[in-house]
């Protein structure tokens, strides 16, 4: 494990080397250790297996630099990075590199510089990264047990498949500018994700668990809700396909939030002319209930962070505000290229993201941190369900994706758990599992809302790097396809 001083040295140094060079005007250093621990259930009842299947580590540490460079008359802009290296060689290695790919850009304006002071401090859990090998395996286990433990006592043994994962990442990471930045942060998180099939019931189940900290972490409890999900869907029907009043559960909102709403919510998105909401700040653009914002510096949320890879310290961004457009996510880069007199973006989403978090390999991006959607009068499940009256109750959807182009709005995505019929206010049948498409647009979700509930839940969906503070929400008029006619 490379220490954070490490880093924090290592970036020090490599800015006196940068500054040697005559033909550097501006640079920005920025080094990362990162650990990536998934721990993989696999149980089946009925094949001999190992359960916990695949424990594995994917460790990376290096350093990357951004630089502007004097050419003639222009500025130009490089990047390069060197793995598992933080000498002086390695450090002269990454400019090189730099210098090669330096571009003229005509939208680049200047390197971030301090804006504020970062409100989490000494967040992360020094018992994570110090966990050991053992401790860790034993996550999965745990989360296991709970998932069997919970069938079991309700008689059911065989065709069952548990699968899923634990992970745990633990990030380090350390960044340094001619601009005056200058800081470090440490990140650990830790979740569960788990699903439990019936086979001979066709039926599907989801539960989750995730948190900073090992104290607050229960594995356990995903399992068991996985397994109790599973079976309260056993007997599933279909419906008709047609228009129907719908309530999106926690992890239908997320989904659709990380994989439509907020990849249109971005200045990077705007550049490219690809949002549904091009042109529109300041205007109306779904229910005057709803509000949608990005904040990195909530406590205990493992969307959190000191500082963005930028070293901007990290904060709240509304988004959408009694249904009004009045902001969108950035990084140093799009704040600089679209403020103006009216709109000044302040980039606290600036994140080198890949699938091991903190990348010093990677030039920033934007990314959302936790994404809190709520509503301006909030209610019960009780009251949503006697709103809708007849509909459906969607609780979980995979595979969700736009179609015809981000920018038009619409997206589809698969009905596949945790899912039930509403019959006069009260949830009824459940519905069987991949037998229904969502078809729809995503503002005409967020015009169409019938309520939205008090209560909410973190929730991750895979391959996602945010997190959804996400409550229930009514739809009206979703349509809903019935496929899968050999199912029955």
């Amino acid at each position: 494990m490379i220490k954070t001083e490490d880093l924090r040295t290592a970036v020090n140094d490599a800015l006196k080397y940068i500054k040697k060079n005559k033909d550097v005007i501006d640079a920005e250093v920025f080094a990362s250790w990162n650990d990536l621990i998934t721990i993989r259930l696999n149980y089946t009842s009925d094949i001999p297996c190992n359960g916990v299947h695949e424990p594995k580590s994917i460790q990376s540490y290096g350093l990357g630099i951004l630089a502007t460079f004097k050419r003639g008359n222009r500025i130009e802009v490089g990047f390069g990075s060197v793995t598992n290296d933080l000498t002086k060689e390695g450090v002269l290695d990454a400019l090189a590199k730099a210098k090669r790919n330096m571009v003229y850009d005509p939208d680049f304006k200047t390197l971030p510089e301090p804006i504020d002071k970062p409100s989490l401090k000494n967040y992360h859990d020094k018992s994570v990264m110090k966990i050991s090998g053992e401790d860790t395996v034993d996550l999965g286990w745990t989360a296991l047990d709970g998932a069997l433990k919970a069938l079991n006592d309700r008689g059911h043994r065989k065709s069952i498949i548990i699968g899923g994962d634990v992970t745990i990442l633990r990030e380090k990471m350390a960044i340094k500018t001619t601009k005056g930045i200058d800081d470090f942060d440490e990140t650990t998180s830790l979740t569960a994700n788990i699903t439990v099939m019936i086979e001979n019931k066709n039926v599907k189940g989801t539960g989750w668990s995730m948190g900073t900290h090992l104290k607050t972490f229960k594995p356990e409890a995903a399992g068991i809700e996985a397994a109790e999900s599973a079976m309260r869907t056993i007997g599933g029907r279909k419906i008709k396909s047609g228009r129907h009043n719908v309530i999106f559960g926690n992890q239908p909102l997320t989904d659709i939030a990380s994989n439509v709403l907020m990849p249109s919510l971005n200045l990077a998105s705007v550049n490219a002319s690809n949002t549904p909401f091009l042109g529109m700040l300041g205007q109306e653009i779904a229910s005057r209930n709803l509000n949608i914002y990005d904040d990195g510096a909530i406590k205990g949320k493992i969307g959190s962070k000191k500082i963005t890879c930028e070293g901007i310290p990290t904060g709240r961004t509304d988004l959408i505000k009694n249904g009004t457009l009045v902001g969108f996510l950035s990084n140093n880069y799009y704040a600089k290229k679209f403020k103006n007199n009216l709109y000044n973006p302040i980039p606290r989403n600036g994140f080198r993201y890949s699938t091991n978090d903190r990348d010093y390999r990677n030039k920033t991006g934007i990314s959302p941190t936790n994404v809190i959607i709520e509503g301006n009068k909030e209610t019960t499940r009780d009251s949503l369900l006697k709103q809708v009256n007849n509909g459906v109750y969607i609780g979980r959807i995979w595979y969700t994706y736009a179609i015809n182009g981000l920018a038009m709005g619409d997206f589809t995505s698969t009905i596949i758990a945790d899912s039930f019929s509403i019959k006069d206010g009260k949830i009824a049948s459940p519905l069987k599992p991949n037998t229904i498409r969502i078809n729809t647009n995503i503002k005409h979700i967020f015009n169409n809302i019938i309520g939205i509930s008090k209560k909410k839940r973190s929730t991750l969906v895979w391959g996602s790097g945010e997190v959804v503070i996400a409550p229930e929400i009514a739809v009206s008029n979703v349509q809903l396809d019935n496929i899968a006619g050999f199912l029955g």
